[in-house]
């Protein structure tokens, strides 16, 4: 579709939201009104479009991210729909990295959710502009004032209302640019547009004429004297929206077929083409004219093999050409364009593409490019694992498929972990939550036709050093031959948190020669992964100070033997300290619970750090240990009679507190 149509004329985008927002009822009624299905399915029965894999269909929600294709109003927009649930969010961070729009969508009763808040924080990130959809307004206590005023508050965005609900039940939305009731068939088609005067579309275009004046000042004239040119409206929102000045929200009820068209409409818009986004590099504009620049962003397997998704940013991706892909060369084989599990072959994909290569030996941000023109675009970076599990083939079969099936679900997945555990040596998996592995665990059977056993979940900890330490470790061995040689001085004291493991260079007048400084460097990351608890080493700086060398015995290898000696003695000697994940939890329960669920929390280390109380129901944000939560879930349904919800996300590492058992 792409390969006719202009780059002015391409939209690519996602939604994205929290969980049972409504993210794929809405891709599918978008689908619909595009012409691409003639049969409306349905989450709960499984008969959707993009959640086409066995576990999505199983649990009602979306796991991996889809693709599809459509058109509207003679656009061709790629669309991508997001999983929603806090486990899965790599696929929202490696999606919204490729895409140049998005569409957030709100529940109308629930408002601004903490995945929200999460996904708008990628976006914002990526710089990703945005319009939202308040979705579910026909439901009991929908309140579009209240999403609004919840997207000022909690996301800190402007949001700007393009589209009123209007009927009881909804049936129309009145249109604030075109001043106009707009009423829908049963199908959700546009039945009728009419003229209307109105003080809720005269509020809402008040406030949206004096904001698109600060991008066009002759708009607030033609406003007072009572010409508004809806053409120069459009210009004016449009540019508004990339610049992040505001946020356009429309309303409406997906399931209920209220609002779609509309939505489509102000996509067309105001989401950006694929040609507006900064040059890739100095002269390196984002047009078919350029030399090819394109990032796999995701790796997938099916029946059929394996799939690489590939967002093409400049130049043409042609099937049998030669390119180069960080610095070694790749034939692209079958080119095709997704249309969720579906595939249609194309012989190229210009920039502004979204496509697949089958079969091909890519990895998660790798980047294609001219083999004249080599480019790195900025890979994807994948979040840190913090739940894990142990995997114990059951057959001699599985046992045989099981590293291979690993590394396919690694390379699908980069957010998952594969460790051996160094103590017992079973196969460990990590991953983001439970439901993560879960997931995984399930696809091993599914798609890989391995079955495991799969011990407890347990957290996954980290390690850093209390103070400082300094060693001075030599490394001499004898074998008749060649020996080994080196010695090093070294420091080891706490890093900054986030900042992970600094090595710092400070060899003076070539102590150690530069190219043994790098094998000194190897050893400390492999002495990292492990360190004196057993964990993986994290805000640690490790600052090399001296050393010497042999003039037969010294090597790359014999200063990373070294290195790793002595990075483990100054562990020890810097005091190790266990870290645990906390997490952000956001607790919704009836008022009556409340003192319950607080006390609760209390016994499981948590903190309260904010409440908000909205008629009989009330909103506890906290801090709490990760180790703390298993099974959490179960109980908050005992303490709140079955009428509370939770959602939690990683927020930081922090040192366990003394005499909290762990269990490692």
């Amino acid at each position: 579709m792409t390969g006719t149509i202009p780059l002015s004329r391409q939209r690519n985008l996602g939604i994205i939201a929290h969980v049972d927002a409504g993210k794929t009822t809405l891709t599918e009624r978008i689908l619909f009104h595009a012409g691409r299905i003639h049969r409306i399915g349905g989450v709960d029965e499984g008969t959707t479009v993009t959640d086409h894999r066995p576990e999505e269909q199983a649990k009602g929600i979306t796991i991996t991210a889809a693709a599809v294709t459509c058109g509207w109003d003679d656009h061709a927009l790629s669309l991508i729909d997001t999983p929603g649930h806090v486990d899965f969010t790599m696929e929202v961070e490696r999606s919204l990295r490729v895409l140049d729009g998005a569409v957030v969508l709100l529940d109308a009763v629930a408002g601004v959710e903490p995945q929200t808040e999460t996904v708008w924080r990628q976006a914002e990130r990526h710089g990703v502009p945005r319009i939202a959809f308040v979705n579910k307004l026909d439901r009991a206590g929908a309140d579009l004032g209240r999403a609004v005023r919840a997207l000022e508050a909690r996301l800190g965005a402007r949001p700007l209302v393009l589209t009123l609900p209007e009927g009881e039940p909804l049936d129309a939305l009145l249109d604030v640019v075109r001043r106009e009731r707009v009423r829908f068939d049963a199908e959700g088609r546009v039945a009728s547009r009419e003229p209307c005067d109105h003080p809720r579309i005269d509020a809402a275009r008040e406030a949206l004429i004096e904001a698109c004046a600060e991008v066009d000042e002759g708009l607030l004239e033609a406003w007072l004297e009572g010409e508004v040119d809806e053409a120069a409206l459009w210009a004016a929102l449009r540019r508004g929206t990339l610049e992040g000045r505001w946020l356009p929200v429309l309303a409406g009820s997906a399931y209920r077929n209220v609002g779609v068209p509309l939505l489509l409409d102000a996509v067309v818009a105001l989401l950006p083409d694929p040609s507006v986004a900064a040059p890739l590099a100095e002269g390196w504009p984002r047009t078919v004219e350029a030399p090819l620049a394109a990032l796999c962003f995701k790796v997938d397997f099916d029946a059929y093999g394996a799939l690489a998704f590939v967002r093409v940013y400049a130049g043409v991706l042609r099937k049998g050409d030669a390119v180069d892909v960080n610095g070694r060369k790749l034939r692209v084989g079958r080119l095709v364009r997704l249309f969720a599990d579906q595939r249609e072959d194309v012989e190229a994909a210009p920039a502004g593409s979204i496509v697949a290569l089958v079969n091909a030996e890519l990895s998660t941000g790798d980047t294609l490019a001219d083999p004249t023109r080599p480019i790195a675009l900025e890979p994807v970076t994948a979040p840190e694992a913090v739940m894990r599990v142990a995997v114990e083939p059951r057959t001699r079969v599985d046992r045989d498929r099981l590293p291979k099936a690993l590394a396919r679900l690694r390379l699908a997945d980069p957010s998952l972990r594969v460790l051996a555990d160094p103590e017992t040596g079973q196969t460990l998996l990590a991953g983001m939550g439970q439901l993560h592995l879960e997931i995984a665990v399930s696809r091993l059977r599914t798609e890989h036709g391995v079955t495991v056993d799969v011990g407890a979940p347990r957290v996954a900890y980290r390690e850093t050093v209390g103070s400082r330490a300094r060693v001075d470790e030599t490394l001499r061995k004898q074998t008749g031959g060649p020996g080994l040689f080196a010695h090093v001085v070294m420091e080891v004291e706490p890093a900054e948190p986030g900042e992970g493991l600094v090595f710092e260079d400070r060899i003076r007048g070539g102590a150690i020669p530069r190219e043994y400084v790098s094998g000194v460097r190897k050893g400390v990351e492999a002495a990292a992964s492990c360190g004196a608890l057993g964990h993986p080493v994290v805000d640690v700086r490790v600052v090399l100070l001296d050393g010497s060398t042999h003039p037969n015995d010294s090597s790359e290898h014999a200063f990373a033997l070294c290195a790793e000696q002595a990075f483990r003695r100054a562990l020890g000697e810097a005091g190790p300290v266990r870290l645990e994940p906390l997490v952000r939890l956001e607790v919704t329960v009836p008022e009556a619970h409340v003192g319950d669920v607080i006390g609760d929390l209390s016994a499981r280390r948590g903190r309260i750090v904010g409440m908000e109380t909205e008629r009989d129901v009330v909103r506890l944000d906290a801090e709490a240990p990760l180790a703390a939560l298993f099974g959490y879930a179960a109980d908050l349904g005992s303490l709140a009679r079955g009428r509370g919800t939770h959602h939690l996300e990683l927020a930081r590492y922090a040192p366990v507190p003394e005499g909290v058992a762990v269990r490692a």
